[in-house]
Order: structure tokens, then sequence, then C-alpha cells
């Protein structure tokens, strides 16, 4: 698996999937709770900087690598 999500994108991942956990765990959204851990995908995504629909919509925000 190379990494095919860049340095905003992560952080951006991060955060979002850290919310809407949080958001579950104190029983924010009410009755819809079960929704708050689907923050758990962004959160893996972004930990390990590679997403599985990118590929597929051939999308990459990784910057590229120089070549020496």
């Amino acid at each position: 698996m190379k990494p095919n999500v860049g340095g905003i994108d992560r952080i951006l991942r991060i955060v979002a999937g850290l919310v809407l956990i949080a958001l579950a765990a104190f029983n924010a959204v009410g009755q819809w709770s079960w929704v708050g851990y689907i923050g758990v995908v962004p959160l893996l995504t972004g930990l390990f900087g590679f997403c599985p629909a990118y590929p597929l919509l051939g999308l990459n925000t990784c910057p590229m690598k120089k070549q020496p």
C-alpha cells in the first residue's frame, strides 16, 4: 500500500474522525449516536495515510517525492 493521502488531507481526516467519535461517546447526537462511530474510518485512513477509495476514483493527495 503506497500512501495516497497527503498532509492536510490526513490532518482533516484525523480531526473529523476524532470529532465524530467524541460526539458518539458523549451521546451528543442523541439516538443517532451509532453514526458517530463511522468516525473510525476517516481516523484510520488518516493515521495510515492510505484511503482504499482513492485508487478506485483515481485520486492521490500525497505529494510526489523527488527522485535523486
